[in-house]
């Protein structure tokens, strides 16, 4: 007849359970049961955790597995020991009780629940302890509020003391103070007697002060009519002044529109989206008529500005994201060469190498910074051109379209830009 074992200590357990997830690793798959097969291929600690339930019933149902798993712990010399019925005194008496709950030797129960003994006697000793420990603090505690409290009551002593002193000195001050407030109400009438003439010679002084306003009036009145005099004739002199600062602009504007002439400049190499960084704003201008591609580039200095990834995802989708990238980059290179305009193509900065490939002359390569899309840098290349330059953004994306037709830039479908490089 089989001995009903009794319930596990939580340390207990978890030491069957290890014992357990070592063993799914080393056992053949086809010894295991089915629900733990999934586990097998876990690491040890993995498995006593994932598999904690699933094992902890296999073990009690399935004796041929629990078997199993004591031949795999067989080698460990306490084991030897609780097979054979006497266990070290010194041994782990939680370690001791999960071997005899996989061997399960004559008297096994009795080595369990001599396990869950020792586990109620640490319990009971944590407790005590912390009761001890928590009577010394109260006792602590009860000593420092008596020490308080008999100092306190030295304070109050002292206190009144004081208090009664203070109190003497008050009734002095009363006295004093008494003596004082029939002095102040004799200054008192002395002062009120002075006001009354003060007051007389205050209204003789107002008297004087209205005369000598009414008098400023009059005077302000005839400073105003002198000053709006002066200002008609400042105004019948500017504009003489007027028509010679027109004549002296005007002359400049020609002397500058000849200098140029003369100086013959070059442009410059640089380009303002040369010059964009992530934080820049964009300036709005108002819509222009739409053209075709080739009007467009053919426009003197033209920008041609291209979201990398939306044209070659519609026209090389089935192609990696290398390939087409090189792909694009070096059909424009025949764009740049045969409009002149000046070419950049952005594309998203997720998929940014390292190193930014070569590109032909004169086609810019551009990746959005982490956290800015290529829509962003589109935005702002666009709004670092001057109003007036040609900008082209080639875009199926409606808002990027919208965001360029907005800036005074004309947008330009995917698909014409790569019909027109099948051309060129």
């Amino acid at each position: 007849m089989s001995e009903t074992p009794p319930p596990l200590t939580d340390d207990v357990r978890a030491r069957v359970l290890t014992f357990a997830a070592a063993a799914l690793g080393t056992l053949p798959e086809d010894e295991l049961p089915r629900a733990l097969r999934p586990f097998a291929r876990f690491t040890p600690s993995r498995r006593a955790r994932a598999a904690a339930g699933a094992l902890a019933t296999a073990l009690e149902d399935d004796p041929e597995f629990r078997h199993r798993v004591a031949g795999t712990v067989a080698s460990d010399p306490l084991a030897a020991a609780v097979g054979a019925g006497a266990v070290p005194p010194a041994a782990d008496p939680a370690q001791a009780a999960a071997l005899a709950y996989l061997l399960r030797p004559q008297g096994w129960v009795a080595l369990i629940e001599q396990a869950q003994a020792v586990a109620d006697i640490r319990a009971r000793r944590v407790a005590d302890d912390s009761a001890g420990q928590q009577v010394r603090l109260l006792t602590e505690q009860l000593a420092a509020s008596r020490a308080e409290v008999r100092e306190q009551a030295r304070r109050f002593r002292a206190d009144s003391a004081q208090a009664a002193a203070a109190a003497d000195a008050l009734r002095r001050d009363l006295r004093e103070l008494g003596k004082k407030s029939q002095q102040a109400a004799a200054e008192s009438e002395q002062a009120i007697a002075g006001l009354a003439a003060e007051r007389q010679r205050w209204a003789a002084t107002q008297s004087r002060l209205e005369a000598d306003l009414r008098r400023l009036r009059v005077q302000l009145g005839a400073a105003e009519a002198v000053v709006e005099s002066a200002r008609r004739g400042s105004r019948e002199g500017r504009t003489g002044e007027d028509m010679r600062l027109w004549l002296l602009l005007d002359t400049l504007v020609n002397a500058a529109q000849g200098l140029r002439r003369e100086l013959a400049l070059t442009p410059t190499d640089e380009r303002p989206a040369d010059s964009v960084l992530a934080s820049a704003g964009t300036p709005t201008a108002a819509p222009g008529p739409s053209f075709p591609l080739e009007q467009l580039l053919a426009m003197p200095r033209a920008h041609l500005i291209i979201d990398g990834y939306n044209v070659t995802k519609t026209g090389y989708g089935d192609l990696p994201l290398e390939a087409q990238r090189q792909r694009l980059v070096s059909r424009l290179g025949a764009v740049a060469a045969q409009t002149g305009a000046e070419v950049t193509v952005v594309f998203d900065g997720a998929e940014r190498l390292p190193v930014a490939p070569a590109s032909p002359r004169g086609v810019r390569v551009r990746f959005s910074d982490i956290g800015q899309t290529a829509d962003d840098l589109i935005g702002l290349l666009v709004g670092a051109e001057p109003l007036g330059r040609p900008v082209v953004v080639v875009s199926t994306d409606g808002e990027v379209a919208d965001a360029a037709r907005g800036a005074g830039a004309h947008p330009v479908a995917s698909a014409a830009l790569l019909a027109h490089l099948e051309h060129a």
